[in-house]
C-alpha cells in the first residue's frame, strides 16, 4: 500500500533532482530517502526513477505518481484537518501565499482577526504572484492563495464590488478550484506632479501615447500593452519593475508615466506623483483561492472568512 510520507519524499526527489538534496529538503538523511524511495517501488510494483551516473529521472510511473501526489496529500491534509476539529482539537495550520500589495494590505488584518478569533490556529505566509503561487496550490505548497485576475474593460462593476459582465469570468485553469471573490481592484494612472495632465482629474489613457511607460510585473505588462494597443498606441516602456516603490519613485522623478492597482497604492508613500483616473476602467479581481477538499477544513474556511470580511472593508 503507498503511503503518505513515501509520496511526499517522491515529491521532493522529482523538485530536487536527487536523494540528497530530497534529505535536506525534508530534514532527514540521504539513506532514509533512499530506504522510503525502495519502499514505495516495492509498494508501486515498478521502479519510479531511472539513474544514469549522478543523473536521476522519473519513469512514466513515477511522472503519474508524482501528478496525483499533490491531489492525494491534499485530500490527506483535508482529512486530517477537519476529523481534529470533529474531535475537539481547537487547532489548526494554514499556509497562506499572497502577491505583495495583498500581503502589505489585505492580509494583516485579516490574519490578526483570525487569531483574535482562533489563537490556536496557526499561519504562514510567502509571496508569490500568479500564476506561481496558484501552481504552488495545486502543487500542495500552499493551502489558500490570495491571488488576481484583469477584468475585461468593458465589464461593469457591481454594488458589492465584484466585476459583472465579460470581466467576471474566471480564468479557464481556474474551474478546478475553489474561489472566493473580495473585490475588484481599480488601476490608477500616477504622472509626476509637473505633467501637463497632473490636474486633469480624468485621464484617456491614450492621451498618455507619447509618454515613456514604468511598467510593472509580467502579467500587469502584458495587460497594459493590451490596453493601450486597444486604445490606437503601443506604449514605450523605458523600465519595468515588480516593486511598487521603484515605480513612484521613477514617476516622482519624472522619468515616465505608469499605472498602479489602488491597493498598491495603499502600501507606498508616493512623493513628487500625481494620481488620476484612467479610462477607459481597468480592473484586476482579487480572489482567494483554495483546492475544492481544503476548503472543508475549518481553519483555511476561516481564513477565507476574515479574507472576505477584510475586503469588504
Amino acid at each position: 500500500m503507498i503511503e503518505a510520507r513515501h509520496l511526499r519524499v517522491l515529491r521532493a526527489v522529482a523538485a530536487t533532482g536527487s536523494f540528497s538534496a530530497a534529505a535536506r529538503e525534508l530534514g532527514c538523511t540521504q539513506p532514509a530517502v533512499s530506504q522510503q524511495m525502495k519502499a514505495l517501488e516495492a509498494s508501486s510494483g515498478t521502479p519510479l526513477i531511472v539513474r544514469a551516473g549522478r543523473e536521476m529521472r522519473l519513469t512514466q510511473a513515477g511522472e503519474a505518481l508524482v501528478r496525483h501526489a499533490a491531489g492525494i496529500l491534499a485530500g490527506l491534509t483535508a482529512a486530517e484537518e477537519e476529523v481534529a476539529a470533529i474531535a475537539g482539537l481547537r487547532a489548526g495550520r494554514v499556509r497562506l501565499v499572497s502577491f505583495p500589495s495583498g500581503s502589505s494590505t489585505l492580509v494583516p488584518a485579516a490574519l490578526a482577526a483570525l487569531r483574535a478569533a482562533h489563537p490556536g490556529t496557526r499561519v504562514s505566509l510567502v509571496e508569490a504572484e500568479p500564476p506561481r503561487s496558484v501552481e504552488m496550490l495545486r502543487e500542495g505548497d500552499c493551502d489558500v492563495a490570495l491571488a488576481f485576475h484583469y477584468a475585461d474593460p468593458a465589464g461593469t462593476e457591481s454594488a458589492e464590488g465584484t466585476v459583472e459582465g465579460a470581466g467576471g469570468r474566471l480564468p479557464e485553469e481556474w474551474t478546478d478550484l475553489t474561489v472566493r471573490p473580495l473585490f475588484a481592484d481599480r488601476l490608477v494612472g500616477l504622472v509626476p506632479e509637473g505633467h501637463p495632465l497632473a490636474d486633469a482629474g480624468t485621464v484617456r489613457i491614450e492621451e498618455f501615447a507619447d509618454d515613456p511607460w514604468i511598467a510593472g510585473c509580467p502579467r500587469c505588462r502584458r495587460q497594459l500593452v493590451d490596453v493601450c494597443e486597444n486604445a490606437g498606441f503601443t506604449p514605450r516602456i523605458d523600465f519595468a519593475t515588480d516593486d511598487y516603490p521603484a515605480v513612484t519613485g521613477l514617476v516622482g522623478a519624472g522619468l515616465g508615466v505608469a499605472v498602479l492597482p489602488e491597493l498598491a497604492l495603499e502600501s507606498v508613500r508616493p512623493k513628487g506623483v500625481r494620481t488620476v483616473t484612467v479610462e477607459p476602467a481597468v480592473r484586476r479581481q482579487i480572489v482567494a483561492l483554495t483546492l475544492p477538499d481544503l476548503a472543508q477544513v475549518p481553519a483555511v474556511a476561516a481564513t477565507l472568512d476574515h479574507l472576505a470580511r477584510v475586503a469588504r472593508h
